[in-house]
């Protein structure tokens, strides 16, 4: 058993100083800036029709702070409100004869709601308003049109009553229509939609963009992350699109989420919860029921405090929020490639079972608004997240292979909303500060045991080859106009810069890694971990900077019309440009040895080659900015009646995403700070190489720092026996099309929906290997296929190109069911059925495309990121003891695995095959099955709102074990002792993001 703990902590940010200190500057040229904005894509809009003998007007007004927006009626008796921040309302409708009040509905995010209003009606029709002061608006009355977009809105009912075992607000998107929420066995939480991965979707809060432009989340402070985006207690509600959404959204080509934080009221409100488990409260995990051990010690408390209120009544409010977690996870340390632990010599038997890692996080967030005058509202806000973890995962590292992680992330936002009766402007200016950084937790060389013909990891233990330190920093000014003035047309149009500072600092096999065939033994035995056949070890060249900075400039503009063709015909018309400028990769020139080292003279390989190496060097002035990046967005909907209670819906639109800086900087960094390879002739027949500087045979003092230094002096100057990498300089943008048709019905509370989309994205950007054979070959050929791993240029290692190519489709069928939560009706249920054909041409979320000389040469087959069934419902019950149940069940199909076949007899064809998994659970593909009951004790005596809350989660209710480590070996078809497992088979212990049963414990207190 061995805990490991993270005690480093970071050097380079003050925290809570610098956050002051922005928070400042953001107020100061939020304060001077006096610049028109407009509704963003976080708002909701209100609009209608009221029928009256002469003019009218129609105010909203937010119960809770007192905000308000008027709008005049027109001729016609329509009124629009076109921003409005999602809350609680209430209408005064002021006609000839006087000012009627509604009582109080609720805006969500995102929506975009109708409310019609006839004074001209007879009393007892049906459509009539209520006579006298007030106006009831039932649901009924209160309309929402969704337009073309696919998509699902997580109301905070849904965010506080769930049951979750991670305070992850996002954890409830997967009850959208083909977006999966996914949690892997390390506690690393992503989102995908479609078949893309995780580096394609793109999350809004308060419409600011979160997006990562340097490492693969998706969003920053996600990668290789137990912790959470943001407070959860923060935030009020958010709104998730899988498809077809408007022209606003920017840098996102599969799933889309707008968030708001929560503001503080005119009345003082603030919340307290611990939640609380530990090894006692959990089952066994599989590795200690099969162990016969005891359960490692475990626990995972998370807490936190928000409060909010008025400053000023009516004027000025606050909201303030922290939230902790302080988790010791156990993570399984298991053989690899289907092996058992007595496959191993004894002493590295000890080496595998269970252990702890450890992970803290912390988040603030504060935010102040101010309406000065009617027409005006100002916010700031500001968030700082800091976090300290052991990277340790499960799977076959061992202790010795664990990293200490910084991830530290400071956002400050600043916003200036100015409505008139026909346009409104939003202005915001933002700051983030992002940094991303581990360090391996011993310096010692690194081993890595592998098989004999997948070179899969049996196990890894000595120092860890991870050292980074990666991030963002910079500002956005973003500005957003929308005009009402024009009869049936809300018209909106935005412009964004962005001037960002991208940095990578990349210091990988720092601690140099040592490769091992367990299965060729030179000395005679059944088990080699004595004679490596490789070498990689980093070292500096001397002839550039190791640390890499990009100053990037990012600049977006958008038109987007939403058109009332008819009174059942809305057409949403839009279209954006997007343009980033990369100094790092534009103005890159290719260093004269590398460039040497692929010359004709010195590397003839690449004559007969089916790619030209010239595309790929870079001079400094030929690489320009993609100019290409057009995005219609069209969307439509049409309402079957007139109550609008049933309608079609459909659209298309083109989005680009973005190429990941993480991947660009590779060409710089292997020139500064370089992974050598050296392979080693031992007589081992699968791992063999043509003598030269950097093929030599084995001597034990190549383990040592003198041996490296030995093998360095044999290879030229400056990179010298390392890699080469080169990336295309007609470097394209991904991007998706998405295609959508459904239709809608709505039955008082209840809301159907069915539909079909198809997404296909395009220019993914993958690694290829550049090596040729003598005669320009991948393959040799009438040979047993074999990438040419062997065959670098002389006094280097192998050749790496990056280029576009890698895509995906998915078809999905979806049905989803809505039943509103109402006091009258105090229960709630959402549940999406989703069926997705998907296909990808590389394995999905691989880069690293080194099995086949050309993309092209990859096939089309389905994809192993994405399940064909997938089944989420979630809902909750108020019953009558003060008690609240509510649940979510997962249900999905087994996941699909490839490998390759090397055919070793003619035609010699290396092959890409596929299986379904032989499922992932104990009774069903995949299947989780979450409860929650919650108690909620008033004590008036304090306020009228106190209350005291217990609850009880029990996560993973049926203790499925849904299963991670499956045999992707398609060779082996038959169980030996070494391998128990066949392809598609279990092939180890480890289980997903769900943990065994497990009961959390929770206490709250409200006021």
């Amino acid at each position: 058993m061995a805990f490991l703990r993270s005690n480093r902590r970071p050097a380079r940010h003050g925290g809570m100083m610098r956050l002051a200190a922005a928070l400042l500057a953001t107020g100061a040229l939020t304060a001077l800036v006096a610049t028109p904005a407009h509704a963003q894509e976080n708002n909701a809009s209100l609009r209608g029709r009221v029928t009256v003998e002469g003019t009218a007007r129609v105010e909203a007004v937010e119960v809770n702070t007192g905000l308000r927006r008027s709008a005049e009626v027109g001729p016609d008796g329509s009124y629009n409100l076109a921003s409005l921040r999602p809350g609680t309302y209430r209408l005064e409708i002021t006609t000839p004869t006087g000012t009627r009040n509604t009582d109080e509905f609720t805006l969500n995010v995102g929506q975009n709601a109708e409310l019609d209003f006839d004074f001209s009606a007879a009393p007892d029709q049906p459509d009539a308003v209520a006579e006298g002061e007030g106006i009831i608006v039932t649901a009924s009355r209160l309309r929402t049109m969704e337009g073309g977009e696919i998509g699902t809105t997580i109301t905070p009912r849904l965010i506080e009553q769930l049951p979750q075992n991670n305070r992850n607000f996002l954890a409830f998107a997967d009850l959208a229509p083909g977006v999966q929420f996914v949690t892997g066995a390390n506690g690393e939480s992503r989102l995908q939609g479609g078949a893309q991965d995780s580096r394609s979707v793109n999350i809004f809060i308060d419409g600011i963009g979160q997006k990562d432009y340097v490492l693969k989340s998706g969003i920053t402070g996600q990668d290789s992350s137990q912790g959470n985006p943001f407070p959860q207690s923060a935030i009020g509600e958010y709104r998730v699109i899988s498809s077809n959404y408007k022209a606003e959204f920017d840098q996102v080509s599969s799933v889309a989420i707008t968030a708001i934080t929560k503001s503080g009221t005119n009345e003082f409100h603030g919340d307290g919860f611990i939640d609380f488990t530990n090894q006692s409260l959990r089952e066994k995990t599989p590795i200690e029921i099969r162990n016969g051990a005891d359960k490692v010690k475990t626990k995972d408390i998370q807490f936190g405090a928000s409060l909010g209120g008025p400053i000023i009544r009516d004027v000025m409010h606050f909201f303030v929020a922290y939230e902790g977690k302080r988790q010791e996870v156990p993570v399984e340390i298991t053989p690899g490639n289907g092996r058992t632990v007595e496959s191993f010599p004894a002493e590295y038997r000890e080496l595998f079972g269970t252990v702890n890692r450890s992970f803290n996080e912390d988040l603030f967030f504060g935010k102040l608004d101010f309406s000065p005058t009617s027409k005006d509202l100002i916010e700031l806000s500001g968030k700082y997240r800091d976090e300290t973890s052991v990277g340790l995962n499960s799977g076959q590292q061992a202790v010795s292979r664990a990293t200490d992680t910084i991830n530290e992330e400071i956002r400050i936002l600043g916003r200036w909303e100015h409505s008139e009766e026909s346009w409104i402007n939003d202005f915001k200016i933002a700051y983030e500060d992002v940094s991303w950084a581990p360090t391996p937790r011993v310096f010692e060389n690194g081993t890595i045991l592998q098989a004999t013909n997948t070179r899969a990891s049996l196990l890894e233990l000595g120092g860890s080859g991870n050292y980074q330190d990666k991030g963002q920093k910079g500002w956005t000014i973003q500005d957003d106009f929308t005009f009402t003035g024009f009869k049936g047309h809300t018209i909106k149009a935005g412009v964004k810069a962005k001037f960002v500072k991208l940095n990578s600092l990349q210091l990988n096999n720092t601690n140099a890694q040592y490769f091992y065939n367990t299965d060729f033994n030179p000395n005679g035995g059944t088990f080699n971990a004595t004679i490596p056949y490789r070498v990689q070890f980093g070292a500096n060249t001397g002839v550039a900077d190791p640390i890499v900075k990009s100053d990037n400039f990012q600049f977006g503009i958008y038109l987007q019309d939403d058109w009332d063709v008819t009174e059942r015909l809305t057409l949403n018309l839009g279209l954006r440009w997007d343009y980033e400028k990369t100094p790092a990769f534009l103005d890159f020139v290719t260093p004269a040895d590398a460039v040497a080292a692929v010359s004709p003279a010195n590397y003839p390989n690449l004559n007969g080659a089916d790619y030209d190496i010239r595309d790929f060097i870079s001079t400094g002035s030929g690489r320009e900015p993609f100019l290409g990046a057009f995005q219609p967005r069209i969307g439509f909907s049409y309402d079957l009646d007139e109550e609008g209670r049933f309608q079609v819906f459909g659209g298309y639109g083109r989005s680009y995403d973005r190429n990941q800086f993480d991947f660009l900087q590779q060409e710089l960094t292997q020139g500064a700070f370089t992974t050598r390879t050296f392979n080693f002739i031992t007589g081992d027949p699968l791992n063999t190489c043509v003598a030269g500087p950097t093929c030599v045979a084995f001597n034990p003092i190549y383990l040592t720092e003198e041996g490296r230094q030995q093998l360095l002096a044999g290879t030229a100057g400056g990179r010298g026996g390392g890699e080469l990498r080169f990336i295309n300089n007609d470097l394209k943008t991904p991007y998706s099309d998405q295609f959508s048709l459904g239709a809608r019905g709505r039955f008082d509370l209840v809301q159907l929906e069915a539909g079909y989309s198809h997404i296909e994205s395009k220019d993914g950007f993958a690694y290829l290997l550049g090596n040729r054979r003598p005669d320009g070959s991948f393959f040799a050929p009438n040979q047993r296929p074999d990438s040419p791993f062997g065959f670098a240029p002389p006094g280097f290692g192998s050749i790496l190109i990056g280029t576009n190519g890698i895509e995906t489709s998915a078809d999905s069928v979806y049905l989803k069911l809505t039943k509103s939560y109402r006091p009258s009706s105090p229960w709630s249920l959402d549940a999406t059925y989703t069926y997705t054909e998907a296909e990808e041409n590389r394995a999905f979320g691989e880069v690293f495309s080194l099995d086949y000389a050309s993309l092209d040469d990859y096939p089309v087959l389905r994809s192993s990121g994405v399940r064909k069934h997938r089944f989420v419902a979630a809902g909750s019950v108020d019953l009558p003891i003060g008690v609240t149940l509510s649940s979510k069940i997962t249900l999905a199909s087994p996941p699909f695995l490839k490998g390759f076949v090397n055919q070793a007899t003619a035609p010699f064809e290396r092959l890409v095959v596929g299986t379904w998994a032989d499922s992932n659970g104990d009774r069903w593909g995949l299947r989780q099955v979450d409860l929650a009951v919650t108690k909620y004790l008033p004590l008036k005596f304090l306020t009228k709102e106190s209350q005291l809350r217990l609850r009880v989660d029990i996560i993973n209710l049926f203790n499925d074990r849904n299963f991670v480590d499956f045999n992707t070996d398609p060779n082996d078809t038959t169980s030996t002792v070494g391998s128990p497992s066949v392809f598609g088979g279990r092939s180890a212990y480890g289980i997903g993001g769900n943990p065994t049963r497990t009961i959390k414990l929770s206490a709250g207190f409200s006021f």
